[in-house]
């Protein structure tokens, strides 16, 4: 493959290679199913384009790079297309087998393995013949519309969304506005509230996602593109000595957990894309002592569309939760019925879950320990990618990216207190009894069912990681005794907002083990326009001395926050 091929793969079917999972079933061979069920929360595919996720793929088959007017497309990609570099049938099929080899350096590198599949999926996009894509650019914004926006973004500010000033659906159009990552500048540093300094903790290349401190205090990443978990060890706390490989040969790991609890655990347990795996580990281990072990073999029949799974043990040990979000944007192609009685669907599936595509996700999902006993715990998160148990209270906790398409402020993110049993309204409703236009009238029977949450975050801020804050007994780096119990998130920044928000680190405030609603700035700073940004927080963690750590997965870098001393 020449160089400019290269060139071309890296970002235009970036979000559908993220969708595409490599467990996409080579049975399923019919092409417009293997796209609805994977790629269309990302991609339209007719020519009345509104510019999504990832560029739509009408006429794709032949087309030039970065052909479709007001997508917001990598300079690479734009030099790409200026060169003349086309998409072609034998193209999308070797990029498509292994976008990592073929891209070395790709931030979505999953590719489909299965020749069947692959070949299916492009012959469905071969029929989406017409005339040049087409789609509208972002409109400029207004001079009221950078309310939320990057600008603002400034560590010690405090917001506080309040259900009462939610706007109406579509009181702005839906962007398309993904980020542009640029390198670090020179020297550039995130900015932290007065009284903390920043500083590296570790670099790497491979860009991990989520991090998990180990009783020892050594932190293990998941190195998600790579299928590996890794582990770093610090002599001093202020920077990592040493980097080991873990274990290899995972599916796109994402959420860890330690079991038992406690100075001596004998797992690490491991959420892969469609499986739950454990891994032998004793207190030090830098390297896997055995082979991993599947407890959970499928989590459900499609594993496109959101594929990180964010794994938590109940505060006695004896549940394991598994967040699993959902294969689409709003479920709009699953019909209005399920294959069963509402009441005998929800019966086995728990209250307002969805089905067809989206059977058993949206959900938190209980096991025991050793993954038997499968049931629903809470339905209607659409991506519960961030989950945690409150340690002074046992509540099961989740960060909720919500749905796109609406406009730039709705709905909003929102992190909250996960009751068993609840439903928190997705598709059908958003935030308590908000009916969403686009499923008006299929189940007016769950209005009312609904759980409002506890902390509305700016809409397309999307939230990742999260972490407590309790410094481990004897840290020398502890926070002031203010930020006990509160709750550090991390915002990785969506594109679904015309003026970029999101690209932050902040600080949720607790009271009692319960959200105030109030959240505050923590650490900004990553953002260079309305278009480039250089970092992009997916990860925080607390360290052994107290430090909080903060993973950024577009720059490659481990971040560590400490009080000045």
């Amino acid at each position: 493959m020449h160089a400019k091929s290269l060139t071309l793969h890296a970002l235009t079917f970036a979000s559908l290679t993220m969708a595409l999972s490599a467990h996409a079933a080579p049975a399923a061979l019919n092409g417009r199913t293997i796209f609805q069920n994977n790629c269309a929360s990302c991609h339209t595919v007719d020519d009345k384009l509104s510019p999504l996720a990832g560029p739509g793929l009408f006429g794709v088959v032949g087309r030039k790079a970065a052909a479709v007017p007001g997508f917001n497309y990598s300079a690479a990609l734009n030099k790409a297309g200026a060169a003349g570099a086309t998409w072609t049938r034998n193209e999308l099929d070797v990029f498509l087998l292994d976008p990592a080899r073929r891209v070395p350096g790709t931030t979505m590198p999953v590719g489909v393995p299965d020749q069947k599949t692959r070949a299916a999926l492009i012959d469905y996009l071969a029929t989406l013949k017409g005339p040049a894509a087409t789609a509208q650019a972002a409109a400029p914004a207004a001079s009221g519309d950078r309310a939320g926006s990057w600008e603002e973004h400034q560590p010690g500010k405090l917001h506080h969304l309040k259900f009462a000033d939610l706007p109406a659906p579509f009181a702005t159009p839906s962007a398309g506005n993904g980020p542009r990552v640029q390198a670090r500048p020179n020297g550039s540093i995130p900015q932290v509230v007065p009284g903390f300094e920043v500083g590296i903790y570790a670099r790497d290349d491979d860009k991990p996602r989520l991090p998990l401190r180990a009783p020892n205090g050594d932190i293990f990443l998941a190195s998600t593109s790579n299928g590996e978990i890794k582990v770093l060890r610090s002599k001093d706390g202020v920077k990592a000595n040493s980097a080991a490989v873990f274990a290899t040969g995972l599916s796109r790991p994402y959420g860890m957990a330690f079991w038992p609890s406690g100075a001596n655990p004998q797992y690490l347990v491991v959420a892969n894309v469609n499986s739950v795996v454990r891994i032998p580990y004793r207190n030090g281990d830098l390297k896997a002592r055995g082979a991993a072990e599947t407890i959970v073999p499928e989590l459900s029949e499609t594993s496109g569309g959101h594929t990180t799974r964010t794994l938590a043990f109940s505060k006695d040990g004896r549940t394991m939760l598994l967040s699993i979000g959902s294969a689409t944007n709003v479920a709009s192609d699953i019909g209005n019925k399920p294959p069963q009685p509402i009441a005998q669907w929800e019966k086995a599936h728990g209250v307002g879950a969805a089905w067809g595509v989206e059977t058993d996700r949206a959900t938190v999902m209980a096991f025991d320990p050793d993954g038997n006993n499968r049931r629903t715990y809470a339905t209607g998160l659409r991506n519960c990618v961030g989950m945690l148990v409150y340690p002074a209270t046992g509540d099961v906790m989740c960060n909720v990216n919500e749905r796109d398409g609406l406009g730039d402020n709705l709905p909003p993110d929102y992190l909250t207190r996960v009751k068993q049993g609840g439903f928190y309204g997705w598709p059908w409703y958003y935030l308590g009894d908000n009916e969403d236009p686009r499923q008006k009238g299929v189940r007016p029977d769950l209005k009312g069912k609904t759980i409002a949450p506890d902390v509305l975050l700016q809409a397309h801020s999307a939230p990742l990681g999260m972490a407590v804050y309790h410094a481990p007994q004897g840290a020398k780096n502890a926070f002031p005794k203010e930020y006990e119990g509160d709750v550090f998130v991390a915002l990785h920044g969506s594109w679904n907002r015309g003026v970029r928000t999101g690209y932050k680190v902040v600080r949720v405030f607790m009271k009692n083990g319960v959200p105030t609603g109030q959240y505050q700035d923590f650490m900004t700073g990553m953002v260079l326009s309305d278009r480039d940004v250089w970092g992009r927080p997916s990860g925080v963690e607390v360290a052994q001395d107290g430090a909080l750590l903060v993973v950024d997965d577009a720059g490659g870098v481990v971040w560590r926050v400490a009080p000045k001393r």
